[in-house]
């Protein structure tokens, strides 16, 4: 029997307005993979971060390999053989490969053996070494801007593994990752655990534990509902036990009424930062009531062409037209006055101003209107109300509700933010991209709901996800793009995920 390498004893944390975790004990074996699984808001990074240093618990006590240890800082936690991949990566982006893996760590060498210098021969060396033994292939001299995010992931493993790191700690591992990823991160894991190390997971996706973990443990609003062998239990019960009532993981929907042409879009083209066509010549429409999804592999365009249609990247060629007005060259007030909304993939930098209130997020795309400004003067009652209208309706959980810093609020609750400031509009155009990304099963089916309901009321919805499955429980219609190009254009009761899955390899085309 494996020694418990882990042990949280009755452990408490508050913050403003809420209890993150409610007199919380679990142990975790030497050599195991450990699921910690709950909805969003949960407490369940709460809880793993207080092992890695980044919150003290306000009661309870943490044992290491049977010590009592306080654990007041990330730099502590390194020294006990404890390393922790954020779900937001922590590189610096112009670094390479090897000077973010050995950062604080670099390897000297004496020049004229009197001054020091950082060794990078060595470091690129070290690194090549350690990618080869722990089959993380990475080339230590790519800069971190250059290299797509599995690779970025792994990146983040070799800095654990470089500071000889035991206990790993993987924070919403797969939330950015395609499916072929998500397969070879599972592999990874796998492969860490046969090194002999002991793996931490923090999840809502119950596949991914089912495929990987050992045992699970399962939250709910700060308390520990139960911890189960993984082998035993099935989804349905995890699930259940996560949010407290039973979970359908398919969305009822009547048979979509197409109306009139809202979006059109012909021979578009865009640019990326490097100036590269990302977008090449793509054209498709979107009726009202239609759910038009677009599949395929990560950075095949997707993110430039759900930027262009909502106005924040310039077109270089063909026209996009709104309910018959073109909106190729508009601004972006324009688009969303014309009546455009968007959920983008980066909620931090696009979706969101994280050092507002949540109350003051909601609005950013009206406050102007003399709903939310007369005279120029903003009204402080009409955004509290419309907060609090939005919070009850969209079920966003925040400690201390509107005057909450959204910074503050887990990710899974952001995103639910951005999506009821966007949805409240009531366009005729919405764009979901990635809107799922972080949620946990129970929001997933929620957000699938109300795509499903934009559509019904009549909106056109332009949804662009990673997840088939996604695609597959929303789409009327599904569109696949692989290198820029639009290569098939299906009803989606008439194309399989295997045929999905050879056009987004670019195997076949249409």
């Amino acid at each position: 029997m494996a020694e418990n390498i882990v042990e949280f004893r009755h452990i408490t944390k508050r913050f403003p307005g809420i209890i993150a975790n409610d007199d919380v004990s679990l142990s975790i074996k030497e050599g195991e993979i450990f699921a910690v699984l709950g909805e969003n808001g949960a407490g369940k990074s709460t809880l793993v971060s207080m092992l890695f240093g980044m919150y003290e618990p306000d009661g309870g006590e943490i044992y290491v390999r049977g010590k009592l240890e306080h654990i007041n800082s990330p730099r502590y936690a390194g020294s006990l053989g404890i390393g922790m991949v954020h779900q937001h990566f922590r590189l610096v982006s112009n670094y390479t490969v090897a000077e973010n893996i050995v950062l604080g760590l670099e390897p000297v060498r004496k020049i004229f053996g009197v001054i020091p210098s950082v060794d990078m021969k060595k470091a690129n060396h070290d690194i090549a070494e350690l990618s080869e033994r722990y089959g993380l292939k990475v080339n230590p001299t790519d800069v971190i801007e250059n290299l797509n995010v599995a690779t970025r992931q792994r990146v983040e493993i070799l800095k654990m593994l470089y500071r000889e790191a035991e206990i790993l700690i993987f924070d919403e591992p797969t939330a950015v990752l395609t499916p072929q990823e998500i397969a070879s991160f599972i592999d990874i894991v796998r492969g860490l655990r046969e090194q002999g190390k002991t793996i931490i997971l923090i999840t809502h996706k119950l596949n991914e534990i089912k495929a990987v973990a050992d045992r699970c443990a399962i939250m709910n609003r700060g308390k520990l509902i139960d911890v189960l062998d993984v082998k035993t239990a099935s989804t349905d019960d995890m699930a259940r036990m996560m949010v407290g009532h039973d979970i359908s993981f398919t969305t009822e929907r009547k048979p979509a009424r197409f109306g009139g042409v809202i979006l059109d879009v012909k021979n578009l083209t865009v640019k990326n930062a490097a100036g590269l066509d990302a977008v090449k010549n793509v054209s498709f429409q979107i009726h009202a009531g239609e759910v038009f999804a677009v599949a395929g592999v990560s950075g095949n365009g997707q993110n430039e062409l759900a930027d262009s249609i909502a106005g924040l990247v310039k077109i270089s060629g063909g026209t996009v037209t709104l309910n018959g007005h073109d909106i190729t060259n508009a601004t972006v007030r324009e688009h969303i006055t014309k009546g455009v909304a968007y959920i983008p993939e980066d909620r931090h930098n696009v979706g969101l101003v994280l050092d507002f209130t949540l109350r003051d997020n909601f609005p950013l795309r009206q406050y102007y209107t003399p709903k939310f400004s007369r005279k120029g003067v903003l009204s402080e009652s009409e955004f509290e109300t419309y907060g609090e209208k939005l919070e009850e309706a969209y079920d966003i959980r925040s400690g201390q509700g509107g005057a909450t810093i959204t910074r503050a609020m887990s990710g899974g609750n952001q995103q639910k933010a951005i999506i009821a400031r966007e949805l409240d509009m009531k366009t005729p155009l919405i764009i979901f991209m990635q809107p799922t990304r972080g949620l946990d099963a129970g929001a997933v089916m929620n957000i699938h709901r109300h795509i499903v309901d934009e559509r019904d009321r009549g909106a056109a919805v332009l949804l662009i996800s990673l997840d088939l499955d996604e695609i597959l429980d929303c789409a009327d219609t599904i569109a696949v793009i692989y290198n820029g190009s639009i290569n098939k254009i299906s009803p989606a009761s008439e194309i399989s995920t295997d045929e999905i899955g050879l056009y987004m390899m670019g195997v076949k085309t249409a």
